[in-house]
Formats: structure tokens, C-alpha cells, sequence
């Protein structure tokens, strides 16, 4: 796959003007769920309240529609395997034409449609990387510890809600431990 630099971009707010194609980029709207060009995450119950980093990540094609890798030879759309996003990563996208993109986010969510899912090695994290890397987005040297470390650095809260949402639990049980072992 050879990928072809757009110049021209010039960004206005979240929406990107294309200047080969006089198209926008769809913007991010958090009530329906569209994410375009993002790489997404939401909470694992229980998981994600004993280890707050760890959590289910999915990539979102350039309209917006979320693919995840959700489970032994299941890819989603649009519908996350653990609910809808809380953080999101919205990536710079002037550097790979929309067309691209999206065939990278489908032949990595069809390879992964014939993998077994693995909850250390070989996983959601994973299918989002080797779309990245299919994409050759900035390189390809994507990796799931990659993505994590990056989406805690760059990713932003879908409001307080989704802050809360994947913080407060892990809050609690750290807060109340906490206060266990000094008061008891």
C-alpha cells in the first residue's frame, strides 16, 4: 500500500479542511459516539478499578465509526465491547488520505476477525496497532505498550462523566485502602 501525503490541511477547531479534496473531516461528536480518525478507550469493569491504565482501546475510521477488537474473533462496529469511549486520542491525520485509513482500520479489524483474543500479547491494543502500522502512520513501530503510554500522555476525557467513569472506582478502593492502613 503506498500512501500519498495531503498538503494543504488547514485545521479549524476539531475539522480539518482538505485542500485536494474541499472536504471536511467529520468532527468529534461525543452524544452519537463519532470519533473521527481517534484511537479510543473505555473502562474494563474490575480491571481497569485494580490497574487504572489498563483498559479496552479501539480505533475509529475517518467518519467516526469505532472498530474494536472485543473478543476471540470478534471485531465490533460501532458498538464497543466495553461501552462507549471515556478518553479519546484524536491523531494527525494530514499525513494519510482518508482512503487509506479506513482500508487500514478494515484489514486489521479482518485480520483480527481470525485471531484469538489474548489478554497480555495479543489484543485490543494490538489491533490498533497494526492498523497504525498498516497505515505506516508516523512510522511503523507500533506496539500495545506504545499505544497505552500515549493514550494516558495525549488522550482527553469525554467530560467529567467519562473521567469519573473510569477514575472514581479506582479512587475508592485506593482511597479507602489508604485510609485502612493508616487508621487501622
Amino acid at each position: 500500500m503506498t500512501l500519498t501525503q495531503v498538503k494543504g490541511c488547514h485545521h479549524l477547531s476539531d475539522v480539518c479542511v482538505d485542500a485536494a479534496t474541499k472536504k471536511n473531516a467529520e468532527p468529534i461528536d461525543h452524544q452519537r459516539s463519532r470519533y473521527p480518525y481517534c484511537i479510543v478507550w473505555t473502562p474494563i469493569p474490575i480491571l481497569t478499578w485494580l490497574f487504572p491504565f489498563i483498559g479496552h482501546m479501539g480505533i475509529a475510521t475517518s467518519t467516526g465509526v469505532i472498530r474494536d477488537f472485543a473478543g476471540p474473533y470478534f471485531v465490533s462496529e460501532d458498538s464497543m465491547g466495553f461501552g462507549d469511549p471515556t478518553l479519546y486520542w484524536r491523531l494527525d491525520h494530514d499525513t494519510v488520505k482518508a482512503t487509506a485509513w479506513d482500508a487500514a482500520v478494515a484489514d486489521a479489524s479482518e485480520e483480527y476477525k481470525n485471531r484469538m483474543h489474548n489478554l497480555c500479547c495479543d489484543n485490543c491494543h494490538s489491533h490498533v496497532a497494526m492498523a497504525l502500522n498498516l497505515m505506516q502512520y508516523k512510522g511503523s513501530n507500533w506496539n500495545m505498550f506504545k499505544l497505552c503510554a500515549l493514550m494516558l500522555l495525549y488522550g482527553r476525557w469525554v467530560g467529567l462523566i467519562g473521567f469519573l467513569k473510569s477514575r472514581l472506582p479506582a479512587i475508592l478502593i485506593y482511597g479507602t485502602l489508604i485510609f485502612a492502613i493508616i487508621y487501622f
